[in-house]
């Protein structure tokens, strides 16, 4: 399954940037969707934290998703369809052709 590594890669890179800029803690706007696992993200956030020596703040952002894409629209700010990275971009993709992946 890809999502733990993508979530680990993800999550590494922003623990370092905290780290670095001396924040009190790292969290990802991935927890506003529903459509992400949010065990997985907890756990691994929480592994790193702990590797890193930084908290990871978890919170369950998912019920304001629909008001975020109210907000969003209404800004006319971009909102991509998939997670990021090109596995899920390629589903995406596939879905609008109406093919698998």
């Amino acid at each position: 399954m890809r999502c733990p590594l993508c979530y680990q890669m993800r999550l590494e890179q922003t623990a370092r940037i905290a780290k670095h800029g001396k924040f009190d803690a790292f969290t990802t706007t991935l927890l506003i969707s529903p459509y992400q696992k949010h065990d997985v993200l907890k756990q691994t956030g929480e592994a790193i934290a702990a590797a890193y020596g930084i908290p990871f703040l978890y919170m369950d952002f998912r019920p304001g998703f629909k008001r975020s894409v109210e907000l969003s629209k209404e800004m006319g700010l971009y909102r991509q369809q998939y997670c990021g990275c090109i596995y899920s971009e390629a589903e995406r993709y596939a879905r609008d052709r109406g093919t698998e992946f």
